[in-house]
């Protein structure tokens, strides 16, 4: 349609203004119509315009700008002189800085940019100082969403509803010890969330092209059939890699939300109760970092998945502030797979089978010499994991009776050990009267550390009753020496005419 030039809109609204006004309800819908398709004009526009008895509505082109360069540049200025805040506060700072700048003769505005600086809202102050601040790099853009994100569903803890074998989340555990810099280790954790069947893949580094061949590696070695995966929004998982691999296997994809760690429950807790309590929090990095989780893991997928039982939330009822939960008994994730009706009959056959051949000593054995491997390793040492032998298994079988008097048997969590205080940070305050109060207690051995306290006072010594504790340590080191030096004594004398009979 072409467009209307200016006099022909005036010359068709001249002609139709006093039939539309005189015409009926039905007429005025029709002639309103037809306007509307030949101007181009909304309807409530058309019908103001039709209706009015004067000329045309004419809308402003334009006006003189109110806050010119010179209000522009003052603003800028004053912003320079206020450290560069924002808007609300500059706004409040000008009846104060204005008037000092020129008292001092830093700055001499002409009355009328004066009056329109001090009158100038914190929104138009924020407007005509956006160049400048986006020239400066103050006003940081915000992250925006990957557009491969907005065609991914999202999927809350809530949405979980019971579902088959096959459905997961996944997540990264960084290795990074206690500083994020350089390259370090990942493991990449698959839970199911019906079985809680558990797998983990190391990755030397967090790369998008790393995660999709892990995915490639689980889909053919897990049990059963991956069904869907759940990631956060991390860039390894939200990419057209990832996407292209689950379309191209009909697996169906979902997220969670930013910044709700709630929504991935399963895999969060999984990552605290099998990635960190078998590897710990040290970092690990390199070849030889990955080698040491990828034996790691061989061992300890089994172990967990078939010896390892877990407890599975059965309902949740919230009354008032308390939360009430139900769990079903505990399960290891085998034997959910092999009472699970989505599972078919030749895939339970294949884990009774494996079942049969795991030994699940021997798997712990493995598990706790890779330990001992990686925490070498965190270290910062060399060590090489020899293969296991049959000794080495009973030797094994015959330190867990009493491994509990070790402490921690974890090798990646045990602490070094601190070296045995010997030192005093303070003098000793009883050193001088020490002497006194041992005579006191070897005539009476039976005398309380207060009432010692109080016979020094009657004394004249100047103690106080913060110094309580301190001469109960002193009292209680000298009645262990005392009982030492009876346990330890010489022999009685009956003891030794019974020695004497028996030369």
């Amino acid at each position: 349609m072409a467009k209307l030039s200016k006099q022909s809109r005036r010359e068709l609204i001249d002609a139709l203004r006093r039939r539309y006004r005189e015409s009926s309800a039905a007429d005025k819908a029709r002639i309103l119509d037809e306007f509307v398709a030949v101007t181009g004009y909304h309807c409530k526009h058309a019908i103001r315009v039709l209706g009015r008895s004067g000329p045309e509505y004419v809308c402003r082109t334009s006006r003189s700008p109110v806050y010119d360069d010179a209000v522009r540049e003052a603003i800028g200025v004053l912003w320079e002189a206020a450290d560069r805040i924002c808007g609300k506060r500059l706004k409040a700072l000008l009846p104060v800085l204005v008037p000092s700048l020129e008292r001092h003769g830093h700055l001499a505005l002409d009355e009328t940019v004066r009056q329109r600086v001090l009158s100038a809202s914190a929104a138009t102050i924020d407007r005509l100082l956006r160049p400048r601040r986006q020239s400066a790099g103050k006003q940081r853009r915000r992250r925006q969403q990957p557009r491969v994100a907005q065609g991914i569903p999202v999927r809350t803890f809530a949405d979980w509803d019971d579902p088959k074998p096959g459905f997961a989340e996944v997540d990264l555990v960084a290795h990074c010890g206690d500083r994020v810099e350089g390259s370090f280790a990942h493991t990449l954790v698959l839970a199911d969330i019906a079985s809680g069947w558990i797998e983990c893949v190391p990755l030397l580094v967090r790369d998008s092209a790393l995660v999709a061949d892990a995915f490639e590696r689980l889909r053919t070695t897990m049990p059963f059939a991956m069904r869907g995966i759940d990631s956060d929004n991390g860039s390894e998982f939200i990419n057209d890699a990832l996407v292209a691999f689950c379309t191209r296997h009909g697996i169906e994809f979902t997220r969670s939300r930013p910044y709700r760690k709630n929504d991935q429950a399963w895999v969060e807790q999984k990552n605290g109760a099998v990635v960190r309590r078998l590897v710990g929090h040290g970092r690990l990095e390199g070849l030889r970092g990955v080698e040491a989780l990828e034996r790691l893991y061989a061992a300890s997928r089994l172990f967990v998945n078939f010896f390892q039982p877990s407890f599975k939330l059965l309902e949740k009822q919230r009354q008032g502030a308390r939360v009430h939960k139900r769990y079903q008994l505990p399960q290891t994730p085998c034997e959910r797979l092999m009472a699970s009706k989505d599972i078919d009959q030749s895939t339970k056959d294949k884990l009774t089978a494996v079942m049969i051949t795991l030994d699940p000593l021997r798997l712990l054995d493995e598990i706790r010499a890779v330990q001992h491997h990686i925490a070498g390793l965190q270290r910062g040492e060399t060590l090489h994991v020899l293969p296991h032998r049959d000794a080495d298994l009973d030797r094994f079988l015959k330190e867990l009776a009493r491994a509990w008097k070790s402490g921690e048997v974890r090798p990646t969590h045990r602490r070094d050990a601190k070296p045995e205080r010997y030192w005093r940070t303070r003098p000793d305050p009883f050193e001088a009267v020490w002497p006194r109060v041992a005579l006191w207690l070897e005539s009476e051995p039976d005398q309380t550390a207060k009432a010692l306290l109080q016979r020094l006072r009657k004394d004249g010594e100047d103690f106080t009753d913060g110094q309580l504790r301190t001469l109960q340590r002193r009292v209680k080191e000298w009645r262990l020496q005392a009982a030492r030096r009876l346990v330890f004594a010489a022999p009685r004398s009956h003891d030794r005419s019974v020695d004497t009979v028996r030369t």
